[in-house]
């Protein structure tokens, strides 16, 4: 299993900002993951997973660290009887292009998820009120030393959270979805796509949302509009005009750029709504916020 040093992460990485991966791998099967993973665990090196690159910010300066692209079989998508099993690098868009041609309804919502199945199981994805433990059945979690079959329950996951530990990483996952017609499946696709394009910023480089929504009252988004962070600007990085729980690469940002109006938009809720957001996008390298 080739082991390459010090590759570039902006171009895995959907918001296209940050440097390179001291270590970086692309394992085809479990067992050559395995096989990196206890390559990394005998050197004490730690260990990240990029999938498509969203809900990612990499440090400017790279991550000391083995950084594990899912490719091959742990990319790719089946159906068994009404079983959608997934690698846990293959696409959304994927695994519901193969469910919509087995006739399998109840994915829909992951295609408004442009990440992972893997991605989806460690931070419980969710759009337009569903999310992974709606579907998910079970995941295969390998580690150096093992690999296990976990359930919803034993995977703990909870809004925009899951119980993995670093170094673990979803090699596949199996979701129970319901016999639909394809043309029912694909409308209903298209519907929350028209939405998605509708409120999001689809045609720009973005990660995705940059923070959780509060358990009640109005959402992250709502909040920063109402603080008048529409278009403020910081370097290359500008909140987005069209929703305000995204950052927009808008020319040549950096991560500190982004960084920076991650820490301007909390605190400026904070001061008004004394909430206190929390980042759903994850850090790679040493990024992290200063305290409120």
């Amino acid at each position: 299993m080739l082991v390459e040093e010090n590759v570039a992460l902006a171009r895995h990485t959907t918001i296209g900002t940050g440097g390179p991966a001291r270590w970086f791998a692309r394992p085809e099967t479990i067992d050559e993951l395995q096989s990196v993973l206890r390559w990394a665990g005998e050197r004490e090196i730690p260990v990240e997973v990029v999938g498509l690159g969203s809900n990612l910010l990499v440090h400017d300066h790279g991550v000391s660290a083995l950084v594990v692209k899912l490719t091959g079989e742990l990319a790719a998508a089946h159906v068994e009887g009404e079983t959608l099993v997934m690698g846990g690098g293959a696409a959304n868009a994927v695994g519901l292009h193969r469910a919509r041609a087995a006739g399998l309804g109840g994915f829909e919502f992951a295609s408004a998820i442009p990440g992972t199945a893997g991605g989806g199981v460690r931070m419980n994805a969710g759009a337009y009120g569903r999310e992974w433990r709606d579907v998910l059945v079970d995941a295969v979690v390998v580690d150096a030393a093992e690999r296990r079959t976990l359930d919803v329950e034993e995977l703990g996951l909870a809004y925009r959270h899951s119980a993995l530990a670093p170094g673990q990483v979803v090699a596949s996952a199996r979701f129970r979805l319901e016999p639909t017609a394809p043309e029912v499946v694909k409308a209903r696709a298209a519907e929350l796509l028209t939405q998605r394009k509708a409120t999001q910023p689809t045609n720009k480089r973005t990660f995705g949302s940059v923070f959780k929504n509060p358990g009640d009252g109005p959402g992250a988004g709502r909040m920063i509009e109402e603080c008048g962070l529409k278009g403020h600007r910081i370097g290359g990085a500008v909140v987005s005009p069209r929703h305000a729980n995204f950052i927009e690469n808008a020319d040549t940002a950096t991560s500190a750029d982004c960084l920076a109006v991650i820490v301007e938009a909390r605190r400026r809720v904070h001061d008004r709504f004394g909430v206190e957001l929390e980042h759903e996008v994850q850090f790679l390298g040493p990024l992290e916020l200063p305290p409120l």
